[in-house]
Formats: structure tokens, sequence, C-alpha cells
């Protein structure tokens, strides 16, 4: 079994719960286990606020508008990614090739997605976009099934 799909957004806060929704929609009609599916919904959740919050500035009209979002359901893992045209992360919080993101301070307000999303996911990547500016969040988990899964994989 093996779904894929990829939506392209807009930066505004109302996007963030429709591709959450997707996710969901997604693994649910596809017999996914519901912790698994909530674990990548807050992963997925966090991706998304932070392209909104930081994913480009190139004015109105502009590429800086709009993020793209990928979820693929392959065999026995879900991979999503999120990629927006931002300036990318600094090298701080993507930590190299390895994309260690530093914990945020306890009384801080905002700064834990990535560090959230390092725990919810299996394997996280943080990085840019090949050729330029922006950055890529992706991240995958195995899956696990529900009893009589309509369309586990075989």
């Amino acid at each position: 079994m093996s779904i894929w799909w990829s939506l392209h957004l807009r930066r505004e806060a109302a996007s963030v719960p429709l591709a959450r929704r997707l996710l969901i929609g997604t693994m649910e009609t596809a017999g996914v286990d519901p912790d698994i599916s909530f674990d990548l919904s807050v992963a997925l959740s966090e991706a998304c606020a932070n392209a909104v919050e930081h994913g480009g500035d190139h004015g109105p009209g502009g590429p800086g508008e709009a993020y793209r979002v990928t979820a693929y359901l392959d065999g026995e893992r879900c991979r999503i990614e999120v990629a927006d045209t931002g300036p990318g992360f600094p090298a701080a919080a993507a930590g190299g090739p390895q994309g260690v993101a530093r914990p945020a301070h306890p009384e801080a307000e905002s700064g834990r997605g990535l560090c959230l999303i390092r725990e919810l996911a299996d394997h996280v990547h943080i990085g840019g976009t090949p050729g330029g500016a922006g950055a890529v969040v992706s991240f995958d988990k195995i899956l696990k099934w529900r009893e009589n899964a309509p369309l586990v994989a075989v």
C-alpha cells in the first residue's frame, strides 16, 4: 500500500489545521493506529506553524506567501516534508547535517516545535532547500496498524 499527497498552502494560520486534518483523515482511512496518527499530526502542526511564522517574506503574492506539505505513507513508514521559501534555519537551529535543535528555555513561549518534532518522530532531517533559500523539515515514523485495517501494508 502506498499513498502520497502534496499541498501548496498559503502562509496563514488557517492552513495548519487543514494540513493536520488531511493527514489524520488519510491515516484513519488507511487504518493507522490512532496514537501514531496523533503523534504525526502534532509534528506536522509544529512544522507547518514554523513555515507560517518563518517561511518567507518576499512580498504579497510572491513565492514567500506559500509553503508545501508532502506526505507519503509507503509500506510500514510515513514520511512528511514541509518546505518553505524563507531564510532557512540558522546553523545553530539546524545543527549541521544532523539537524539537532536546541531546547527552548523552560519559560519561553515559543521555540519548542523542532524539539517536539524530534520527540514524536523516528527520524528527523532539518535543513535547507536544494539550491537556495528556504527551509525543509522532514520526518518519518514507523506505522502501526489497527486490527483489520483496510489498507494495511502487505
